[in-house]
């Protein structure tokens, strides 16, 4: 079969999301499965979601790897950085050389040269006249890029925030930002669990985060279920289970 053109792949995977938004789902799943996908046809070495807590702190949702999600924890501790500039100015900020940054923006800079990134772009997330999170980009290369990238990334912020939306419209519009709150405690103790795993596994947290995630889509349940069972069942001395 031949390999699916650019657009089709786009095109695809934008069906695949809207249909995950027929049903009830799980927000931290779909989250991931869209910086994943935006990873893959953008050839971007890296991708995460950033959106406020009931506070208004920032928090991570979705990364495609430890590496950025420490990175873009770093930012929100120093609250320096291209994700904090996008989400509190609204407009995209592109970095076409992160050594070049380190004069705005120290904590940023070290820690993304440290991780081997070379150039950023956060996506504003936006509702109307609201920034609800950022779409975060890292690539391995310096330079501009693609407009035609661009677009796509904007594109998929924009579903990003429907999938928020939709969670909120979900769980009832009175209670949206409790949700938010929700999907971040979620987040917490998938990264619980993920320690654990990858302790009792001996492997690294990606791959502990893939296993958690198969068991989810195994067994038809939400990730925050399996991962409690995990930690429980850990705390009870009886390994982690299958």
């Amino acid at each position: 079969m031949a390999a699916l053109t650019r657009e089709a792949q786009i095109a695809a995977t934008l069906i695949g999301l809207a249909d995950t938004l027929v049903a009830d789902y799980d927000v931290v799943d779909f989250l991931h499965e869209l910086v994943q996908q935006t990873a893959h046809i953008i050839d971007a070495a890296d991708v995460g979601i950033l959106v406020p807590d009931a506070s208004g702190r920032l928090g991570t949702i979705a990364a495609t790897s430890e590496r950025s999600h420490l990175v873009s924890l770093l930012q929100l501790k120093a609250d320096e950085g291209p994700c904090v500039d996008a989400y509190v100015t609204g407009g995209i900020v592109a970095v076409e050389s992160i050594a070049s940054t380190f004069a705005r923006w120290p904590t940023f800079a070290t820690s993304a040269a440290a991780a081997d990134y070379q150039a950023m772009y956060a996506i504003p997330m936006r509702l109307r006249g609201e920034t609800i999170g950022s779409l975060n980009l890292f690539t391995d290369r310096p330079g501009p890029m693609d407009p035609r990238d661009t677009v796509v990334a904007k594109a998929f912020a924009d579903v990003a925030t429907i999938g928020i939306l939709q969670e909120r419209a979900i769980r009832a519009a009175d209670l949206a930002q409790d949700q938010l709150q929700h999907a971040l405690d979620s987040r917490v103790l998938i990264e619980q669990a993920k320690g654990v795993l990858a302790h009792a596994e001996g492997t690294d947290m990606d791959s502990a985060f893939a296993i958690l995630r198969e068991r989810s889509r195994r067994s038809g349940r939400r990730m925050t279920v399996v991962a409690q069972e995990v930690i429980a069942t850990t705390a009870h001395g009886r390994g982690t289970g299958r």
